[in-house]
């Protein structure tokens, strides 16, 4: 008979990973990394299109760029609705008081105030936009792709100032998620020794039981004894 091998534990028997949210994190880093290479590579040729007081010579080149440039920021913005709020959850709930104060990730953590905004109004502006989508279904073909193509311009010129806040505040949601997700299982496990050790010192005899009080002897008084006949 062949002896079966050992290939080590199935994925159902592997310890799960202490901080889910880390599957997240390669995602938005390549959102903010694409939302700042968009505003690079516009910064970098807009020039081209105006004059030496900074007035457009080439209006349509120029406002094609911007469109350009803001359509590929929205997407990236796109993947922090998408991959952010379950980061941001994770990371609060594994950040302790101390490392807001001090320690490699209280400066990232201070950069992520008002990241809460920033995602609500994107995630509203996303809404309005299919909103939007709904609405012109009822169009004619041709106005449609028209309308379709104006709308979706104004909602990336819109959503371009969020993009520019991700891109900032992206940045340290992964550098904070990424030491708090390495840091999880260590954490977790002095937490447990630590109430192990606390229960240990409470009932020394059976941890989580309560000590078993002393007998308590009767005060009932002794029987009378007997006369012998």
């Amino acid at each position: 008979m062949t002896r079966r091998q050992n290939t080590g534990p199935t994925q159902d028997e592997r310890p799960s990973d202490p901080a889910p949210w880390r599957r997240h994190l390669p995602a938005l880093s390549a959102a903010a990394a694409g939302i700042r290479q968009a505003s690079d590579d516009w910064d970098a040729v807009s020039d081209s299109f105006c004059d030496e007081e900074g007035w457009p010579l080439d209006e349509k080149g120029y406002a094609d760029g911007k469109v350009k440039r803001d359509a590929e920021a929205w997407k990236h913005a796109e993947v922090f609705l998408d991959h952010g709020p379950e980061v941001l959850a994770g990371l609060r709930s594994a950040a302790s008081g101390p490392d807001y104060v001090q320690g490699p990730i209280s400066d990232d953590l201070r950069r992520l105030r008002g990241i809460d905004t920033v995602l609500e109004r994107a995630k509203q502006l996303r809404h309005e936009w299919d909103q939007v989508m709904v609405l012109m279904e009822a169009s004619q073909p041709g106005s449609l792709q028209l309308y379709q193509q104006q709308a979706e311009e104004h909602r990336n010129a819109e959503g371009r100032r969020y993009a520019d806040e991700l891109s900032y505040q992206g940045p340290a949601l992964v550098r904070a998620a990424e030491y708090l997700a390495d840091s999880v299982g260590p954490r977790q496990s002095t937490q447990n020794a630590r109430t192990r050790a606390a229960l240990n010192r409470t009932t020394p005899d059976a941890p989580g039981l309560p000590p078993v009080p002393p007998a308590v002897p009767s005060t009932a008084s002794p029987p009378a004894p007997g006369r012998s006949r």
